[in-house]
């Protein structure tokens, strides 16, 4: 039976909207995984159609992730919640030393959201997909009645492999280690920020929101020695830091004078009372490596797109009480605590 046959008539895309149907599993739920998933996922793995997908492996160790994603506003200055998706699971597969092969894609729609918006949400999720190297190969779709959900939300897991001789976690940080970032802290978190209706401010900002897997590939090929890789998303850098000392039973010892923070940044964080060092950040990357191959590691870093603005921010130090410490552009010292709270929720 031809697609033509088997629906009504197309999906509008431009005016139509998500309704109950569309999450029932018969002939409408069919529609919009061909004429919306399909039309922007379509490979032969997705293909098979099965509830699982059997995948080839290379033959190295797996790696998997999960994560969801209800970010507030679903549209933002550099990307929206489709490329974030992407990103978010390719980067926490990454930061592993994996190499990111596969994602599967779950949303879950509110009725009488808007098709237009779930198409370039779809189209985004494709083309992020497609600049990281990985495919979505399965997915799953629920509607929801209107006012039980937000629009939409989306899980991703994904799947990669990691050479067995490559040990890169959160506990192996060593006193005499140095912390290098990637780039400028909390732009995400300001694109957002700028984005609501009730934090409006003029900023240039956008979110950082990225795919790290290729950076981390260029600073593996350099062989340096890197003990931790972590994407300080939400908490910030603050938060991720103190997470790796716990984790590596160390202290770290940070430069605040080193830390990469735009002046838009600074700006609007002043202006809402917030620290900089706990603003989300979805493109940035927090490597801990052996002081003597930093500068090595630091200028590749600073050669690739993502990583121009690349610095080392301190150093892990020997410290039974496992804190993190900064000292201030003054000349002084201060803990840099876990953040309490939520300083902005709905951030990814």
């Amino acid at each position: 039976m031809t697609a033509a046959k088997r629906f009504p008539g197309k999906l509008n895309l431009r005016t139509g909207k998500v309704d109950m149907s569309h999450g029932s599993g018969g002939r409408a739920s069919a529609q919009l995984i061909e004429q919306l998933f399909v039309k922007h996922l379509d490979n032969p793995l997705l293909a098979q159609g099965n509830d699982g997908t059997v995948f080839p492996s290379p033959g190295e160790q797996l790696v998997m992730s999960t994560d969801s994603h209800v970010i507030s506003p679903l549209f933002f200055p550099g990307g929206n919640i489709g490329s974030l998706a992407v990103h978010g699971t390719v980067n926490d597969l990454a930061m592993t030393g994996a190499r990111p092969l596969y994602l599967s894609a779950g949303f879950i729609l509110e009725e009488g959201f808007p098709l237009a918006d779930l198409n370039t949400i779809v189209a985004s999720m494709a083309q992020a997909a497609k600049a990281a190297g990985v495919q979505i190969i399965t997915g799953d779709t629920k509607v929801v009645e209107k006012g039980k959900g937000d629009g939409v939300f989306i899980n991703t897991a994904g799947v990669g492999v990691v050479d067995s001789r490559r040990q890169i976690s959160g506990e192996r940080a060593q006193a005499g280690d140095v912390v290098i970032v990637s780039g400028s802290m909390g732009d995400h978190g300001v694109a957002i920020m700028s984005s609501r209706e009730n934090l409006e401010f003029e900023t240039t900002i956008e979110s950082d929101c990225a795919a790290l897997n290729g950076l981390i590939a260029d600073m593996l090929a350099t062989e340096a020695y890197i003990h931790c890789l972590r994407d300080p998303t939400r908490g910030g850098l603050a938060t991720s830091l103190n997470e790796l000392a716990q984790q590596s039973r160390v202290g770290i010892k940070l430069k605040e004078q080193a830390i990469p923070i735009k002046p838009a940044v600074h700006a609007a964080c002043e202006l809402l009372g917030l620290d900089p060092l706990y603003v989300a950040n979805e493109g940035k990357l927090i490597c801990i490596c052996p002081a003597k191959q930093a500068q090595q590691l630091l200028a590749m870093m600073r050669r690739h797109p993502l990583g121009s603005d690349a610095a080392i921010i301190g150093e892990v130090i020997e410290d039974p009480h496992h804190f993190v410490q900064m000292e201030t552009a003054f000349g002084g010292n201060r803990i840099v605590d876990w953040l309490a709270g939520e300083q902005l929720p709905r951030i990814c």
